[in-house]
């Protein structure tokens, strides 16, 4: 137990928010009240948290829904906590999900593990031929609008704005996650058709090589990132995505040690932080 005071965290999560095969409310819930023993926490939906800032030492960003639900109230938040110079967690300054989807992009075109993927109606033809097109918007999360399609084409010929993929035959999903670079557990999914049915999974080196080429990649020194990727019926791990804004931790698919090995961690983490 902490002997000194505890430093004061705006949690920032939406309790309420529907997720398809994910209980929100519950795992903060549970979060929060082993965060408490060294934080004095208060819990804030999304809308609410740029007034608030300058009440608490850090911010803490947990399951707040998409951003695109409330993309006017993030942008202030992100204002206001670079305006006070209040410590955000996961930091502002990530590359992946936090930025939008271009990361999908870039990593495609540099050569690295992701499902080839293109924003640009001159780069179709280099997306290797499949049954099925998978066509997204570049800002879109949880699935919304999402569409699958005979032949890769954007939206009225929008480039920049969506992102279109080969739709890959693969055996199942896997989750890596992490606190700072430290990897923490992971888990999948062995029905391609139940994304959040999940169970503990066992990584091999290659497969930890594979998700912390990511991790450092990325630009946060702190932090939760969760590294979603699929194994194709060939066998190789391809990116599906970087989640590094408040990704979901499925903490009730892992046992009491697993968890409180996570809260260890990621406390640790927030004092170094906060310094």
């Amino acid at each position: 137990m902490p002997t000194g005071p505890r430093p004061s965290v705006l949690y920032v999560t939406d309790l309420a928010y529907p997720a398809r095969g994910r209980r929100y409310g519950d795992e903060d819930i549970s979060l929060t009240a082993r965060l408490r023993e060294d934080f004095a926490l208060a819990l804030y939906h999304p809308r609410d948290a740029a007034a608030l800032l300058d009440g608490f030492d850090a911010a803490l960003i947990r399951n707040s829904g998409p951003v695109l639900h409330h993309r006017e109230a993030y942008e202030a938040f992100r204002s206001r906590a670079r305006e006070l110079g209040t410590r955000v967690y996961n930091p502002l300054h990530g590359r992946g999900d936090m930025a939008g989807k271009q990361y999908l992009v870039d990593l495609s075109r540099s050569g690295h593990p992701v499902i080839p993927t293109v924003d640009r109606t001159a780069d179709l033809g280099s997306l290797p031929t499949a049954p099925e097109y998978v066509v997204k918007p570049k800002l879109g999360a949880d699935s919304a609008g999402l569409r699958f399609v005979p032949e890769p084409v954007l939206p009225d010929g929008e480039d920049g704005a969506w992102l279109v993929q080969p739709r890959i035959d693969f055996r199942y999903e896997v989750s890596f996650y992490f606190v700072d670079h430290d990897f923490q557990y992971a888990l999948y999914a062995p029905d391609p058709e139940r994304r959040w049915e999940l169970v503990p999974y066992a990584p091999d080196a290659a497969d930890l090589a594979f998700a912390r080429d990511f991790v450092e990649w990325n630009s946060l020194d702190h932090g939760i990132q969760r590294v979603d990727a699929c194994r194709t019926a060939g066998g190789e791990l391809l990116l599906v995505e970087l989640e590094d804004l408040n990704p979901y931790l499925s903490l009730d698919r892992v046992d009491a040690s697993v968890r409180e090995a996570f809260a260890v961690r990621m406390t640790a983490s927030l004092r170094d932080l906060l310094g």
